[in-house]
């Protein structure tokens, strides 16, 4: 947990000890309500006390460890966490020799837990890793290193730094000897237990037989059967996402932090689609379906294999709750996590949601194949370096019109079973704390069911970030009296003093439990698999051919034809010498996005250009440039990609210009990465890095046509390019067949049919403030300026015209339906998919509105010269708007128009109606 401790007294005899807070095992510790600050070490006249970010573990008495020296029972018990202190108090000057205790009981391999022990400026141990040391798990080991100690009058107690790099850093044993060899202070972590562990460890005296585990019980009563048979310290560990077993119970561990934002993520070999902004650029809600199922069915495979494997335990990384969608709204093209969403209409981003939820989710009646988690709720799309303490403050209008509609389609369509709540605040009250958005919203109004999480280390930005309480204790209390269950971090460890401090009572940490655990059942994870019709996946059922074809397709139909002046598409048989230039042509790292897996056969776009081309046409290749000179930044977090270069750039563009002297066409595949884009990282500006456009510029001035395939995860100001360049291709970060994609779409094989999801702006200076969360002047429904290519914008190699538009009634009443109806005809020559868009606005509103909204759409493929007739019904509902007076949604009445077209500035049919009262 995250708590800071003082001049906690000590004793070898354990009857009032320095207190250890929290656990994420299965004894938990906590503080009395008062400690006597002075109070002396009976045994040793030390003061010791441990402050920082620390839990206490203690594993079951049936661990062996090898070489304690017949204390293993001090073995078994750890201080751990990320960053924490040791330090005794009035130590007289002089040289001291260290020695701690040291076993890994968590870890089976090296390289999972790796931390530096330092004092001052002397360090004990760097990098140091327990399971590499010791051997192996469950060994006995010693750091030792001696320090130099001044007097504490001149720098404080003696204290000892423990600060992790990987997984978290620890300790059992803790001895001090000074110059000559005696033991001045000697502990085992066991004794800094204090007197009221036994109330927090108390397990309840229950006679009936267990009924959590039979599921020919109601699941209400299996729930509350379980929840009953906990201590305290028991239902809070159970409350943190790296849940611990119980084994007196048979509880497997669990835990809830899994990623599956385009393809299963961090777990080795599986599908990698297109990154979500490619996913929505195919506006093809059966599709995201269908990457769904393939999501839940990996993730599946992966759970059986490890939980079969370990005995019914889970680890980071290998669960079935996955932490996606994101369903926030794209407001602003320099969000480093916009890649992750699925653009800035709400309308869209639900749709495509509920589609992407049940397929996750699957359709059994009883089971959940897997479960997803739409985040961030509510109001968050940076920026991410403010994150953490930013209070957001939108008009209510665009409260809830544009932030908050696309989360109540996620609970009230899709039954979505996970909701994150967001690390900034809204109007003051941080979302991990807000009864207003957890409780009020999501469970009274939209009717939510299942469970919800924090974002990672929230709780405690709560106290320390927002400075809305004071104590870990308070904030903890807070997130979960609001409705923030289960905690992303170990700040529910104070849970345990809030409900000593009356903060909290233990019937509503039972009631969050109860809607954690939900979970876990809902999955059939304590069923027999006989029961369970997932149990039937296996390994074998991960990244197959089939999930491969369902990658292609998406990556097909997420790529967006910006600009075209019929060079594309490529003509193989006068196309004889192409170059393919840029650095992400030969980058296959760049095709993951963020947050993904480890693709099996990434293709490349110059491999998928190859592969297209055939025998007869010659491709080469030269990066001319690395994506950005502008190094100063750094990249963004988990992002290194594998076209950085340390060749000097005049020899990089040189060898360019060379490949493209004999070339009869470029291909330039450019843009971005996510080293440039991603979790913890914004952009500055949204133009294309000055060291491309200068090649760019190189390449044309050759007088060789250059076709621009443009990667990034969000919108690229382009105005030269688009001015000078003769067709452009969005291609996204497009997954682990991203390349081959591109190669049939250059040539013709596949008709591009990809529209945006976003508005490309023309600059920077299109914008307003990043911190401005006013939708003013923001996206293609309130945008005032020119675009430099529209929201729904997306060119083919035919042309579609919109006929004989007409609705099933020019009047509607404020809670009817309408249907709009129109021909698309295929007046080009060849085959192709068009993405029908009907948009509304209201003529004569009484208040400000959109100047066009997205009302609904349909995907359609139509042969050259075919033609079909399209209905879209739309219901009122989705002309509404939030009344400030009423303090609701009202459909108001009045005149308004349907727009029928291709894209949001692409209208070509328009439908008057009239809502009555």
């Amino acid at each position: 947990m995250k708590t800071r401790l003082k001049k906690m007294p000590f004793t070898r005899t354990g009857t009032l000890a320095a207190t250890s807070l929290g656990c994420i095992a299965t004894l938990w510790f906590f503080t009395p309500a008062a400690v006597a600050e002075e109070e002396t070490c009976s045994a040793c006249g030390r003061e010791v006390s441990i402050s920082g970010d620390f839990a206490h573990h203690k594993d079951d008495a049936s661990v062996a460890i090898e070489g304690a020296d017949g204390n293993a029972a001090a073995f078994r018990e750890e201080i751990n966490g990320q960053n924490f202190s040791v330090s005794i108090a009035h130590l007289p000057a002089g040289k001291y020799t260290i020695a701690i205790g040291e076993t890994e009981t968590r870890f089976n391999e090296p390289g999972e837990r790796v931390f530096d022990v330092s004092s001052s400026d002397a360090m004990l141990a760097k990098n140091f890793d327990i399971f590499a040391t010791a051997g192996g798990a469950r060994k006995a080991c010693y750091i030792n290193g001696s320090v130099e100690h001044e007097d504490d009058a001149i720098h404080g107690p003696l204290k000892i730094t423990f600060s992790a790099s990987r997984g978290a850093a620890k300790f059992n044993t803790f001895e001090v000897k000074d110059d000559a060899g005696a033991s001045v202070v000697a502990f085992d972590t066991s004794e800094l237990a204090d007197a009221f562990s036994a109330v927090a460890t108390h397990i309840p005296g229950i006679s009936e037989p267990p009924t959590w585990q039979d599921p020919a019980q109601p699941l209400p009563a299996r729930e509350h059967d379980l929840v009953r048979r906990m201590s305290l310290a028991e239902k809070v560990a159970q409350l943190q996402n790296d849940a611990p077993a119980i084994p007196r119970l048979g509880l497997p561990a669990y835990n809830y932090w899994n990623e599956a934002l385009h393809g299963v993520a961090n777990d080795g070999i599986a599908t990698v689609f297109p990154e979500s902004i490619g996913m929505a650029a195919t506006w093809n809600p059966e599709l995201l379906d269908q990457e769904g199922h393939v999501i839940g069915i990996e993730g599946r495979a992966k759970f059986n294999q490890y939980a079969a494997r370990h005995n019914g335990n889970t680890k980071w990384w290998t669960g079935l709750t996955f932490w996606t969608p994101n369903i926030n709204i794209f407001r602003d093209p320099r969000w480093g996590r916009g890649q992750e969403t699925y653009g800035e209409d709400p309308f869209l981003t639900g749709t495509l949601a509920v589609s992407f939820i049940k397929g996750i989710q699957g359709d059994n009646p009883h089971y959940m194949l897997a479960m997803a988690c739409a985040k961030h709720y509510a109001v968050h799309n940076g920026p991410e370096a403010e994150r953490h303490g930013f209070d957001a403050r939108p008009s209510e209008r665009d409260l809830y019109e544009t932030y908050l509609p696309q989360f109540e389609m996620a609970v009230r369509q899709a039954r979505v079973g996970g909701v994150m709540g967001a690390y900034s605040a809204l109007d003051g009250v941080p979302d991990c704390a807000s009864s207003f958005l957890l409780t009020d919203l999501l469970r009274k109004q939209w009717g939510f069911e299942g469970y919800v999480v924090s974002d990672c280390d929230a709780i405690g930005d709560i106290w320390r970030q927002h400075h809305f309480v004071k104590t870990p204790e308070e904030a903890a209390a807070a997130a979960v009296k609001a409705g923030c269950d289960l905690c992303c971090g170990g700040d529910y460890n104070a849970l345990v003093r809030a409900v000593q401090q009356g903060l909290i009572s233990e019937k509503e940490i039972d009631q969050a439990l109860y809607y954690t655990l939900w979970t876990r059942f809902k999955l059939g994870l304590f069923d027999p698999a006989d029961k369970v019709p997932y149990s039937k996946y296996t390994i074998k059922d991960n990244d197959t051919p089939d999930h491969r074809q369902v990658a292609l397709e998406l990556a097909r139909q997420s790529l967006v034809l910006l600009k075209n002046d019929g060079i594309l598409p490529l003509d193989r048989s006068k196309r004889k010498r192409i170059a393919v230039i840029g650095p992400n042509g030969d980058s296959k790292s760049m095709l993951h996005g963020n947050y993904h897996g480890s693709a099996s056969h990434p293709v490349s776009i110059l491999n998928g250009i190859r592969q297209a081309a055939g025998t007869n046409i010659e491709v080469t290749f030269a990066s001319g440039c690395p994506i950005t000179t502008l190094t100063n930044r750094g990249i963004a977090a988990w992002s290194r990609q594998d076209n950085d270069t340390t060749r000097p750039l005049q020899e990089l563009n040189a060898e360019a210009l060379s490949h493209a002297a004999n070339a009869d066409v470029i291909i330039y595949a450019g843009g971005i990465t996510c080293a440039q884009e991603g979790e913890g990282f914004d952009r500055d500006s949204i133009e294309l890095p000055e060291v491309q456009q200068k090649l760019i510029q190189a390449l044309h001035a050759t007088g060789k046509p250059v076709i621009m395939v443009n990667c990034s995860g969000s919108a690229i100001a382009l105005p030269w390019e688009a001015e000078n360049l003769p067709a452009i291709l969005q291609v996204w970060y497009p997954g682990e067949e991203g390349g081959r994609a591109v190669g049939e779409v250059l040539f013709g094989d596949i008709n591009p049919s990809g529209h945006l999801p976003v508005t490309f702006y023309r600059a920077t200076a299109d914008l307003p403030s990043f911190t401005d969360y006013s939708m003013s002047n923001r996206t293609y429904r309130y945008f005032s300026g020119q675009p430099l290519y529209a929201f729904g914008h997306g060119l083919s190699y035919t042309k579609f015209a919109f006929q004989r538009g007409r609705l099933g009634a020019k009047r509607m009443p404020r809670d009817g339906t309408v249907k709009v109806s129109f021909t698309v005809k295929n007046n080009g020559g060849r085959d192709g998919d068009e993405v029908a868009q009907v948009y509304f606005r209201h003529i004569h509103s009484s208040v400000p509105q959109p100047k066009l909204a997205l009302c609904g759409f349909a995907r359609l493929h139509l042969k050259r010269g075919e033609s079909t007739k399209i209905t879209i019904e739309v219901p009122a509902e989705r002309l509404r708007y939030w009344d400030m007076q009423k303090r609701q949604y009202l459909v108001e009445s009045g005149d308004y128009e349907f727009l029928v077209g291709a894209a949001s500035n692409d209208i070509q049919l328009r439908l008057p109606m009239t809502i009555a009262d």
